[in-house]
């Protein structure tokens, strides 16, 4: 088999999975779980970088900080998503380790906290959309766009809840040293949750963006920067589905980018679940990738082999 750069891209649900309480006992136990096909690519050989959401996560996080808000300084949400990249990237690192030591495999693996350059104009940071943190009742909204300057919108009848930007990714500011570990055989996590939002001001600096990144646009962005050949996205679901969830529902084998791209247009995909994806796919073939498969994590390693999953080419 000819030896490929994949960089594999887990949801953050395969870390904090739903209707469980996300404690840290269960986050390892998921976290190994979710390796079971991973390893399956590094017996073969294969060069991986591996990134992750972090939805559940920031969630979390955010609960924290407002719980503890009269006792610690709180925290912007750039050092949130740096925080749990570490965390996260550790028990990755760590459960990959211990796994490839048990199977004899000689790799070294390394978590990188990745700051992820956006455009400052990009219009999603004029207008912010993404959900975070905990819900609030309507009558603390005021007080809250006041004293602490946040956006807040009502999320489908659930409550209040603070919306943050997220533009869209542009560059991985270590791209060339992942590039140049991945050569080296090293696995390297990294861009966990999207990444760290930054944008290059006029005096060369790299400031923060209180917002958070599409976790698959921004693996699509890293692909392309490590001449990954394949890109795997692992989600909730064993294949790409057109009319989801209805009687019409047609699980899809294969699509090329220009079916992805009709089918984007057409609307079967919604921007909140499959529909970043598919962007991801298209964006990382028109940079130069071979390939995009988007399965579950209980199916990635047949999909990489073509038994599973959906697959999506340039032609």
């Amino acid at each position: 088999m000819q030896k490929k750069t994949i960089v594999v891209a887990l949801g953050g649900n395969a870390i904090t999975r739903e209707f469980e309480e996300g404690n840290i006992k269960e986050q390892f136990a998921n976290t190994r779980r979710s390796l079971e096909s991973v390893i399956e690519f590094l017996k073969d050989g294969h060069n991986l970088v591996i990134t992750h959401g972090n939805g559940p996560q920031v969630g979390n996080a955010l609960i924290r900080v407002e719980e503890s808000r009269q006792l610690v300084p709180p925290l912007p949400l750039g050092v949130i998503v740096a925080d749990l990249e570490g965390g996260m990237g550790y028990m990755i690192e760590q459960c990959l380790q211990n796994k490839m030591h048990d199977l004899g495999v000689l790799r070294k693996v390394v978590t990188l906290v990745t700051q992820v350059i956006v455009d400052k104009n990009d219009p999603a940071v004029q207008d912010p959309s993404k959900f975070v943190g905990p819900f609030f009742k309507k009558e603390d909204v005021r007080e809250l766009e006041e004293k602490r300057g946040w956006a807040v919108k009502e999320d489908k009848g659930r409550g209040y809840r603070r919306v943050v930007s997220s533009p869209i990714p542009v560059k991985i500011v270590p791209g060339e040293i992942i590039k140049s570990l991945v050569n080296q055989g090293v696995v390297v996590v990294a861009a966990g949750g999207g990444g760290i939002p930054v944008y290059v001001d006029d005096r060369g600096w790299l400031e923060g963006i209180d917002g958070v990144i599409d976790k698959d646009l921004a693996s699509a962005v890293l692909a392309n920067d490590v001449a990954a050949e394949t890109l795997l996205i692992v989600t909730g679901v064993d294949k790409v589905a057109l009319h989801y969830g209805t009687p019409e529902q047609t699980n899809l084998d294969t699509m090329t980018i220009e079916e992805a791209e009709m089918y984007l247009n057409q609307g079967h995909f919604p921007k909140g679940s499959m529909g970043p994806k598919i962007q991801a796919a298209i964006n990382f073939i028109k940079g130069g990738g071979e390939e995009v498969i988007i399965t579950s994590i209980e199916n990635a390693a047949s999909a990489f082999k073509g038994k599973a999953g959906t697959r999506i080419v340039k032609k």
